[in-house]
């Protein structure tokens, strides 16, 4: 763990309540509240990002809904964002996987959790979860390692625009426009 993380983590206990995140999108507000008590280092790498105000200007990207996943047994329903472009190189290092068996944060309705690829590889991408996403976890299928994603956070307010950016016009998987992230910021 780096030391701008440690000293984030550490800092978190003293703060009392979870912090807040509002997302402007440019259908609407979407409010996170992260859970730095079971995911300390996902949750210091969400703010670091929102704090650098790399998601100003982001966008969601992408939408996984039941009929545009053909080729995967495995069915999952999530939205996918991602920092503004201009940040996409520039970002911070990655961060180590902290599993749902470690968190026990599941991948419930309006779970926020870190995109990734290998385990220890998410950076700045995140999802949120449509309904109840078991595969999601450690154990789960969706990924072939088994060892899941890290849910960091839940939407408090704003599913509403969660399920509209799902239901976006898209390509396959990719939402054609990207719905805009005007500015993310704590509350």
């Amino acid at each position: 763990m780096t030391w701008p993380v440690l000293l984030v983590t550490l800092a978190f206990p003293l703060l009392g309540a979870n912090p807040r995140v509002i997302l402007e999108t440019e259908l609407g507000e979407i409010e996170f509240e992260l859970d730095p008590g079971r995911a300390p280092g996902t949750s210091a790498n969400f703010l670091r990002y929102v704090d650098a105000g790399h998601y100003n200007g982001g966008r969601f990207h992408r939408t996984v809904k039941l009929d545009n996943q053909p080729a995967n047994p495995i069915k999952i329903q999530v939205i996918q964002a991602g920092v503004n472009p201009e940040y996409d190189k520039a970002g911070f290092d990655p961060i180590p996987l902290e599993r749902t068996t470690k968190t026990r944060l599941r991948h419930k309705d309006a779970a926020v959790s870190m995109a990734r690829s290998t385990p220890d590889s998410a950076r700045s991408d995140f999802f949120i979860c449509i309904g109840d996403q078991p595969a999601l976890d450690y154990g789960g299928k969706r990924n072939p390692d088994g060892q899941g994603f890290a849910a960091f956070a839940k939407v408090v307010k704003g599913m509403d625009v969660v399920k509209r950016i799902q239901m976006s016009a898209a390509v396959e998987q990719r939402l054609a426009p990207p719905i805009a992230i005007r500015r993310a910021f704590r509350k």
